[in-house]
């Protein structure tokens, strides 16, 4: 949910994010960057190679961008050649059977030619479904030319690709079949955001008192919206526990708001100053344990191989004398644990590589999805750090548990939507998304209200394009098809009953990593370790 504050400071918060690609991709790009509005600013550069380096090279002697996003050859060119991080998007594995699929309708001699990687898995593919598939690499534009005329030359009709290699199948009077889907696209964005958030985070690390924007809490009560009385209970808890300096453990479903509510506790603080104290959070399950650990509690200079020069201060010493937030604790590893006990403890962190002790002043909140007095029970979780993270407990709500508040979120995420835009809402919004309500209300929200406000974010695009449609019923279920679709919610540490149920559900969502995780209840971490176990218990 978006913060009522002034535009200009929110626009200043946001990271920025460039986007480079030509010709397919520069589309698909255009197309998902709506979505990202609301947490990002995002600007495309339709050029490649030397002409976008030179390109960003000349603005970032006065502009700042905290990551770039590209793709295949076009990515690793800019990957060597330039000084802020390059995000490569990648296609999944879904990508490929769906490219395929759309391949095969055209002929049955298909072609795949990918940069510089082929996908093994596509020998087991063939043998299953009886296809012929060539698959190629090439290095270089000349030398994707070259495959092409090699596979045309074999009698290959039709060859999936990036958008260079379309083009190329194009100019050699072969299909085309694009390679990237707007799932995979988006899983690079999430992962943009992320890079650039730690990056914002290293520069405000170690600038005395002073507290860098990308530190800083910019949610409070006013922003738990809600007149339901589960809200209301969650917007006392939240000023009772503000009054304390123990520690919280938040649990919710996904997108229901975890992080907003701990922002509030931090700005609400009985000291008055937490507005200029930091206010750090870290997703402890999409992060890999070797970068966490570093990242938590810092290295010294030699610590391991890359590590910076001269060390670096770790999540806990930025977070000294504010809030350290650690979301989706129950994915923290076991050997963490143990660590961050310590720190609770001890109130002194040992970075990794030193051996003095630096004493640090932090209040935690930690926040979860999933059952960690299950996860105690099973070992999964130490009982100590559990109940050192739990003294004082809060439990949000679900948006489905509170249909009261449904219509009048909707309104306002819309104008909100609308307005970044730039449309003024219809007069008589209001009663549309009343009428509406019955729609909203028979849809279960497995993402709860980040779902929400994504939906209404592609409501407000859809409006953009069309000033004159009224918002009905009929017009949200055109744009919206899932509400339609009653689907039974997955108990977030349920086994899959079969070795392809997790595969199942990432293929309903198109690949989606992130669409079939919120629908799961568990991390995009977690969906990656069971897809990856349902493939090794797959039948051959």
């Amino acid at each position: 949910m978006a913060a009522g504050f002034d535009e200009t400071s929110l626009q200043v918060d946001k990271p920025v994010l460039w986007t480079v690609s030509i010709s397919r991709l520069f589309h698909l790009f255009r197309d998902i960057t709506p979505e990202f509005d609301e947490r990002a600013l995002i600007e495309p550069i339709n050029l490649g190679f030397e002409e976008a380096v030179e390109h960003i090279r000349a603005r970032l002697e006065n502009e700042r961008c905290d990551a770039v996003i590209a793709a295949g050859s076009n990515a690793a060119y800019l990957k060597s050649r330039l000084p802020v991080p390059v995000v490569v998007a990648r296609a999944s594995g879904f990508d490929v059977m769906q490219a395929l699929a759309r391949a095969r309708r055209i002929s049955t001699q298909m072609g795949i030619i990918t940069y510089q990687d082929t996908f093994p898995q596509l020998t087991e593919f063939q043998s299953a479904f009886g296809l012929r598939i060539a698959q190629r690499t090439y290095a270089t534009a000349e030398d994707a030319r070259t495959q092409i005329g090699e596979l045309k030359a074999a009698g290959v009709k039709a060859i999936v690709g990036t958008g260079l290699i379309m083009d190329l199948a194009e100019e050699a009077d072969l299909a085309g079949v694009f390679l990237y889907s707007a799932g995979s696209i988006r899983q690079a964005f999430e992962d943009a955001l992320e890079i650039a958030r730690f990056t914002r985070l290293e520069s405000g690390r170690g600038r005395g008192g002073a507290v860098s924007a990308a530190l800083r809490a910019r949610h409070g009560l006013k922003d738990l919206r809600g007149e339901s009385a589960a809200m209301q209970s969650v917007r006392q808890m939240a000023m009772l526990y503000a009054r304390s300096p123990a520690t919280v453990l938040i649990q919710g479903e996904t997108g229901s708001g975890k992080e907003l509510v701990a922002q509030a506790i931090h700005r609400e603080s009985m000291l008055g100053h937490a507005a200029g104290k930091p206010f750090v959070a870290v997703n402890c399950g999409a992060i890999a344990e070797s970068l966490l650990e570093s990242e938590l509690f810092g290295h010294e200079e030699g610590a391991f191989t890359g590590s910076r020069r001269g060390g670096r201060p770790g999540l806990f010493e930025a977070a000294h004398r504010g809030t350290l937030f650690l979301d989706e604790i129950g994915e923290m590893p076991l050997a963490l644990q143990t660590r961050l006990l310590r720190v609770l403890e001890e109130r002194e962190v040992m970075r990794v590589g030193g051996t003095r002790p630096i004493p640090v002043d932090v209040r935690i909140i930690s926040a979860t999805h999933c059952d960690l007095d299950a996860r105690v029970r099973n070992g999964e979780f130490r009982a100590d750090l559990f109940y050192r993270l739990s003294v004082l407990r809060l439990r949000l709500p679900s948006l489905r548990e509170r249909p009261e508040d449904l219509t009048g979120l909707a309104e306002w995420l819309l104008k909100n939507a609308l307005a970044a835009l730039g449309v003024r809402p219809h007069a008589n919004l209001h009663a549309e998304v009343q009428a509406c309500g019955p729609l909203l209300r028979g849809y279960g929200w497995p993402g709860n209200v980040r779902e929400l406000r994504n939906l209404m974010q592609r409501l407000a695009l859809f409006l953009s394009a069309e000033p004159l449609q009224a918002l009905t019923p009929a017009f949200v279920a055109s744009v919206a098809p899932e509400l339609g679709v009653a689907a039974p919610p997955v108990q977030p540490d349920a086994p899959v009953a079969e070795p392809n149920g997790i595969l199942h559900v990432l293929a309903r969502f198109g690949g989606d990593r992130s669409a079939a995780a919120r629908h799961l209840g568990i991390s995009r971490t977690t969906l990656w370790r069971r897809v990856k176990q349902a493939e090794a218990e797959a039948p051959d």
